[in-house]
């Protein structure tokens, strides 16, 4: 029996469910980048322009669906919401392994020998291409449309479990959940490429959600429904500062916002500036990292290649964990509001990725310059998201947030959509041109790269400056 008078942590058991999630997330969105470079792409005759639209199109499509998705989960709930998400991910996930035996089918080709037989250039080759690129097309947007739901979910589920204080926090652990999936890929699913093939590598890695998904519908509710959770966590849950706590009926007096008007609030454009300026950055690490290191010699199929991604997720992992906590200390020892402590945490987390510009002039001394480069900068963005998404606890209601969370996505996708199809046509172009094509000292597609890397080292600083001038002070729209 649970003691009235001392408070229970379901709040933590929740967020490390939010936190498996987050993982099984960005390990199914791993899958392709670790395998398409070294096993995918010599079978279907694929260049950096074809992986570059699809995962354009991968970011375009999960824009366009987080518009609706945060809608999606405060009209149907927390926890149908959620359920639904994942498993639509999931299934999109194993379905990848599908795309093979479809592009033999489609093309006529007997088998995947003849397929690695088909001559470079050929018609027959350009046909092999083309048909597998829009099979992964299809299954990426099954895919996006369920992941789209990850994070509105994920953040509802913090303002309702955790008070404003410790929800960055909270945040940046279970948003660790994103580094701790690209720490795990590089060690597991090249290996299972490797020894089962890259459809296994899909079909295991994507079933994880299912089993996930069963845990959910068994133990989430809302915390004052939840048999686990007793009196005095809730009385801390519902604190809304350190001088007071919401009653049930203040909550219940919190507006109901439209999608239309979210978008007349400054609040919600600091929001959408914060995740368009930035959510590229990460996502360009994500998904180009492994083929980069591919380029320097270290394929993923390599035990160095695995070392570098390993090392450098670890960076981001340890690092953004403690850098979702250095609001709390602001809050805590500084007597700041919530806002004003996470936006200067945020600061300091912008000035982390200036140093990604370094990461080609370095490589050519050894890949670890820029591992610990690329993994120092994608602890910034962790840190920087984290408190990023709890600015929207603190100033809209909770029967917003997932609204608000999606609406940011979207914008954000965008930006993901840009870098990603532009960083494949960049890339394709400058080997074209070989030494004819330079940047700051650099040349071909090392040149490419450069100009990339510049951009992610300026956004953080840039977004930061606009998002202060939108929202100087700390202000809720319902007041």
């Amino acid at each position: 029996m649970i003691m009235e008078n001392r408070k229970t942590s379901w709040r933590w058991w929740i967020c490390s469910l939010l936190f498996v999630a987050t993982t099984v997330n960005y390990l199914d969105r791993q899958v392709l980048s670790l395998t398409w470079k070294d096993f995918i792409a010599p079978e279907f005759h694929w260049n950096d322009n074809d992986y570059g639209n699809i995962t354009a199109v991968f970011s375009i499509f999960y824009a366009f669906i987080s518009l609706f998705a945060g809608r999606f989960i405060d009209w149907l709930g927390t926890k149908r919401g959620y359920i639904w998400a994942i498993v639509i991910w999931s299934f999109g996930a194993c379905l990848h392994a599908a795309c093979g035996w479809a592009t033999l089918k489609l093309t006529g080709v007997v088998d995947t020998n003849a397929l690695y037989a088909v001559e470079k250039g050929s018609e027959l080759a350009l046909l092999v291409s083309s048909t597998s690129v829009w099979l992964f097309l299809a299954c990426r947007i099954i895919l996006a449309t369920g992941e789209s739901g990850n994070f509105p979910a994920a953040i509802k589920v913090t303002a309702e479990y955790f008070p404003k204080k410790d929800r960055a926090y909270a945040t940046s652990i279970f948003n660790a959940g994103a580094s701790v999936g690209a720490l795990v890929a590089p060690l597991t699913i090249p290996l299972l490429a490797e020894h089962f093939g890259w459809e296994m590598a899909f079909i295991i890695i994507g079933g994880i959600g299912f089993i996930w998904a069963g845990l959910w519908q068994t133990f989430y509710t809302s915390p004052s429904k939840s048999r686990f959770v007793n009196a005095a966590e809730l009385a801390y849950i519902n604190q809304p500062d350190e001088a007071s706590r919401v009653s049930s009926s203040n909550e219940a007096a919190e507006p109901s916002l439209s999608l239309v008007q979210c978008f007349r609030y400054r609040q919600t454009w600091a929001f959408i500036v914060g995740k368009l300026m930035t959510d590229g950055v990460w996502w360009f690490f994500l998904f180009w990292a492994p083929a980069y290191f591919s380029e320097l010699g270290y394929p993923s199929s390599s035990g160095m290649g695995q070392a570098l991604i390993f090392v450098l997720y670890l960076i981001v992992t340890l690092l953004s964990i403690l850098g979702g906590y250095l609001p709390k200390l602001f809050v805590e020892r500084r007597g700041m509001n919530p806002y004003a402590g996470r936006m200067r945490a945020m600061l300091i987390f912008a000035f982390l990725p200036i140093f990604a510009m370094f990461a080609q002039p370095l490589a050519v001394f050894s890949p670890w310059w820029p591992c610990l480069i690329i993994g120092l900068a994608g602890a910034g963005h962790q840190a920087w998201s984290a408190n990023l998404y709890s600015t929207i606890g603190d100033m809209f209601p909770k029967s917003a947030i997932a609204t608000i969370t999606g609406i940011g996505t979207m914008f954000g996708g965008l930006c993901c959509f840009a870098i990603n199809k532009g960083s494949g046509m960049l890339f394709t172009y400058a080997e074209a041109q070989g030494e004819a094509f330079r940047f700051f000292g650099a040349t071909g597609k090392p040149a490419g790269y450069m100009m990339v890397f510049c951009y992610c080292a300026v956004a953080y600083l840039l977004a930061w400056v606009m998002m202060k001038a939108l929202v100087p002070r700390y202000k809720k729209i319902y007041e």
